[in-house]
């Protein structure tokens, strides 16, 4: 007989026992003898009282023979001289679009802007060192899109979409951490993720498929209602039958090209705000009741969400022990974004603290604009915080002296390395925003008492939480509505948001191709 249970331990015994079998038959009340076996299926943070726990899932096996979960095992086939589907962007979607065409027996083609991990990793180096943007290499473009460098949380509520333990268990086959099959909220780390990004282009190559980096689309063939081939910038012309698009949220001239072509695009809803960064030491204090962490519990999170003037606020992308890149991808924006490697152990948390802007936030915009009404609106922000300090200085200001409308007169110490600026920003983000963020820091102070203090820095702007366009496509067949074999997919569809749920959509899309095709 298999059973599932659920036990509490103290942090320590948790991550350092080798051995449950004891722990499982005192709280079951089963003799050891009859317990053939035992799995861990989940693992998670229990800090809801005083003293904090961690919760282990076991599957247990009882007076009979105990058979381990079996490892997924994966047939990539040697698909050299099959058919072939271009993939347009090597991100998340892209890149598991590619590892399920390959199951299936067909060859993608992917066709990136940017460039390989290795190559991209400089450039990140020079942004730092030149303060210099290059608009194909940087935190959004190149191998692994956006994801490479985010942390890799892989937390998704998509699960009703795809199998999320495939995606995980692929990540792991690659490289990650097995701990992240596991873990209710597991994460890569942004130092480990380029390693396990080249390791899956490995995979692709090595099966026939084939990678071109440098190569940015720039333009799109259409005849009798189907996409024909793509064109780069160098000149080169990609023909397939079929073409998956997973450019991401932050490849506005594909947006801006298809509204040219006259492809259908849509304005869609978004979040927009800021990221706050606190001293992790009193996250820790503030979500562990103490102020002197157990050395081996993590360092702790947060999730925060509340209404506000009719819209939702709420934080994004939370980074415990992490830091605060720039995330724009050309000159004249100011973007920020957070990070953290895999040890999460800086001493900086931050989050995006972020608030709905639906589509009558930016009725002018659209009214002028169109479609990609909701792109100019978010351009505009990261144009203007740009404009505050002229360089890659972040404007920042105090959350206090936010919340008082009041400009901060010196600055905390920051983990974004570009350094920071004292900018009232609670009078240069649009005023539906600021107020929102305003209300809403009040309610979390409600709910994380110690949130609002000095010692925490609020910068601008967090504006990339997600597409502010959508590419309409069928729901049963996830074609565009009218090209019937081009696939919008991932973030930069309008469809799904982050790592796991993009991946999913990718494999999604790749399957529908496999079943118009070939099945």
């Amino acid at each position: 007989m298999k059973k599932e249970i659920e036990i509490p331990f103290y942090p320590e015994h948790a991550f350092t026992s080798r051995d449950f079998l004891s722990d499982i038959s005192k709280f079951t009340g089963i003799n050891q003898k009859r317990i053939t076996g035992y799995q861990i299926i989940k693992r998670s943070i229990d800090g809801r009282s005083q003293s904090v726990k961690v919760r282990i899932r076991f599957e247990i096996t009882i007076d009979e023979p105990f058979q381990k979960i079996k490892e997924r095992i994966f047939d990539f086939q040697d698909v050299h001289n099959k058919a072939a589907v271009n993939i347009v962007g090597a991100g998340p979607a892209g890149l598991f679009a590619a590892l399920q065409l390959i199951e299936k027996g067909l060859k993608p083609i992917i066709i990136e802007r940017g460039k390989p991990c290795s190559e991209r990793k400089i450039d990140i180096a020079l942004l730092y060192k030149e303060k210099k943007i290059n608009a194909e290499s940087n935190y959004c473009f190149g191998a692994g899109g956006a994801g490479t460098f985010s942390d890799g949380k892989l937390y998704t509520r998509s699960s009703k979409r795809g199998d999320v333990n495939r995606i995980l268990q692929l990540l792991v086959n690659h490289g990650a951490n097995p701990d992240i099959l596991i873990d209710a909220h597991p994460h890569i780390g942004s130092d480990k993720l380029p390693a396990i990004i080249t390791n899956i282009c490995k995979t692709i190559t090595d099966a026939g498929g084939e990678i071109y980096f440098n190569e940015k689309v720039i333009d799109i063939e259409i005849k009798d209602d189907t996409v024909k081939s793509v064109k780069t910038s160098s000149g080169k012309v990609f023909e397939a039958m079929n073409t998956i698009l997973a450019t991401g949220h932050s490849a506005r001239d594909i947006y801006e090209l298809l509204h040219k072509k006259n492809i259908s695009i849509e304005a869609k809803p978004f979040a927009a705000g800021i990221r706050i960064e606190h001293p992790q030491a009193l996250i820790d204090e503030i979500q562990y009741h103490t102020q002197k962490k157990d050395a081996f519990l993590p360092s702790a999170t947060y999730s925060l969400v509340t209404q506000a003037l009719n819209r939702g606020v709420f934080s994004f992308c939370m980074c415990p022990g992490g830091t605060i890149v720039p995330a724009m991808t050309n000159e004249n924006e100011m973007v920020t974004n957070g990070m953290s490697n895999s040890k999460r152990n800086s001493l900086f948390a931050n989050a995006g603290i972020v608030a709905s802007v639906e589509l009558d936030d930016m009725a002018a915009f659209i009214d002028k604009y169109g479609p990609l009404g909701g792109l100019v609106f978010q351009s505009s922000m990261e144009n203007r915080a740009f404009e505050t300090t002229g360089n890659m200085m972040a404007p920042a200001q105090r959350l206090t002296d936010f919340i008082k409308n009041k400009q901060s007169s010196s600055l905390n110490t920051s983990s974004y390395i570009p350094g920071l600026a004292c900018v009232p920003l609670h009078s240069s983000l649009p005023d539906i925003i600021t107020s929102r963020i305003q209300i809403a820091f009040k309610e979390f102070e409600k709910k994380m008492k110690g949130f609002i203090t000095e010692q925490a820095t609020i910068l601008g702007v967090e504006s990339r939480t997600s597409s502010p366009v959508r590419i309409p496509r069928h729901p049963n067949l996830l074609s565009h509505l009218q090209l019937s074999n081009f696939y919008p997919c991932g973030e930069g569809s309008g469809f799904a948001g982050g790592i796991v749920s993009s991946a999913i959509d990718g494999e999604r899309c790749a399957l529908k191709i496999i079943e118009k095709e070939y099945d």
